[in-house]
């Protein structure tokens, strides 16, 4: 009779508890990253709109009403939804507009609320932020 050793007889490989774990983690994972990636989408999408606006050479000439309708006009064409003309913060320095946008994205992840802090700003040197709670 042929005995094989011990220690090549022993299976290895991944149990069915194992693999049942894993996938409720890559399944929770995957949940998560559903209701976060829209956010972050939107957040780049803004930061881009204040970018491109920030670079503009008649932004001195414009007033107010000229700054919020020409980001609503851009916000629309970038599906940004849910930011209102009066979510952006206009600072003049020395006759300069800095454009920026602070917001919250709330969205309910099972039992839990998940608050992401988003800050973005035409000024270059400003620090664009996203802080999650």
């Amino acid at each position: 009779m042929l005995r094989i050793p011990a220690r090549l007889s022993r299976q290895r490989g991944l149990t069915l508890f194992g693999f049942l774990f894993a996938a409720v983690i890559l399944i929770l994972l995957a949940m998560l990253a559903m209701k976060v990636v829209p956010a972050y989408i939107e957040f780049f999408s803004i930061k881009k709109i204040l970018n491109s606006m920030g670079q503009e050479s008649d932004l001195k000439s414009k007033s107010n009403a000229e700054l919020r309708s020409d980001f609503m006009r851009r916000a629309s064409a970038d599906y940004v939804d849910g930011k209102r003309a009066e979510d952006l913060l206009i600072e003049r320095k020395a006759g300069v507009p800095t454009l920026s946008v602070d917001y919250e994205f709330r969205t309910p992840v099972a039992n839990v609320g998940l608050v992401i802090e988003f800050k973005a700003s035409s000024d270059p040197n400003a620090t664009a932020a996203a802080d999650v709670e």
